[in-house]
């Protein structure tokens, strides 16, 4: 866990690069993509993959060692949540891969300690 950290930190750099965590969603290339000509929108919209492939890399994996290991039940409930509402497994896991760079961001600008309980 700490490489795969080490690998985020190091992939985002400076955090006052980033106004708004979903800046860093764009930066990380998880944010979803929009489909539309005239009056059809798409449904189904995939993440654009823009951003950097080793950031997105180490949040996947980030998200699948704590939901497996049960380490982090925060983001185990969460998972469960998208599951229960119908989600197929990719798109929990980018919904909790989101939920993460929320508070990586949050984490970063306040400067305090995150509780895993």
């Amino acid at each position: 866990m700490a490489k795969i950290a080490a690998t985020i930190l190091a992939e985002i750099g400076e955090i006052d690069r980033f106004d708004h965590a979903k800046k860093l969603d764009a930066f990380a290339g998880i944010d979803p993509s929009v489909f539309s000509s005239g009056k059809l929108t798409a449904i189904i919209n995939k993440i654009t993959k823009h951003g950097t492939r080793r950031l997105r890399t180490a949040l996947y994996q980030a998200v699948r060692c704590g939901i497996r290991s049960n380490r982090n039940k925060k983001l185990k409930a969460y998972y469960d949540k998208k599951l229960a509402e119908g989600k197929l497994f990719k798109v929990a896991i980018i919904a909790c891969v989101n939920k993460l760079i929320h508070w990586i961001f949050a984490i970063l600008t306040t400067k305090e300690v995150f509780c895993l309980e």
